[in-house]
């Protein structure tokens, strides 16, 4: 799969805050997590192979993170109820937000033209974030190897 992505956000960049709805029926803001570190993954599409593993490698690794005073978010443009589907269909103890309209993927620069198997189409390319206490970015990771991803991370905590 080949990309077309422009990000401007860098390290030492203050993350973009934001408000989205997420798979426990409440709406998160980012800024309202100021004192915890934050990984914000974002990811294609729930109920896929790829974004399943991914999933399912930070929810078995869900009690270190916590143990690092860190929050896991997964951002997709699925819906809510497809996130709470998916959430309860593997057991996922963090929450996934709803960027349905891609305005989040977009400000965080993850949202851009996918091209596979000779078909282009708009979509989120897979990408981590792990925002500090402060709410600076500390971590941006785009080349993402979904079946060791979650246990990586936890190296730069």
């Amino acid at each position: 799969m080949s990309s077309t992505l422009t990000s401007t956000l860098k390290v030492g960049d203050p993350a973009p805050d934001f408000t989205l709805p997420s798979s426990d029926g409440t709406s998160i803001t980012l800024s309202q997590l100021r004192g915890h570190k934050v990984v914000i993954y974002f990811y294609p599409r729930d109920n896929t192979p790829g974004c399943t593993t991914e999933a399912c490698g930070f929810r078995d690794a869900f009690v270190d993170y916590q143990a690092r005073n860190t929050v896991i978010l997964g951002i997709s443009t699925d819906s809510v109820k497809s996130h709470q589907k998916f959430r309860d269909k593997y057991q996922l103890p963090f929450l996934l937000l709803a960027d349905e309209d891609a305005t989040v993927s977009q400000a965080y620069g993850v949202y851009g033209l996918k091209k596979f198997m000779g078909k282009e189409s708009m979509g989120i390319h897979r990408s981590t974030f792990i925002v500090d206490e402060a709410g600076i970015i500390r971590q941006i990771i785009t080349k993402v190897k979904v079946a060791t991803h979650a246990q990586d991370l936890l190296t730069h905590l």
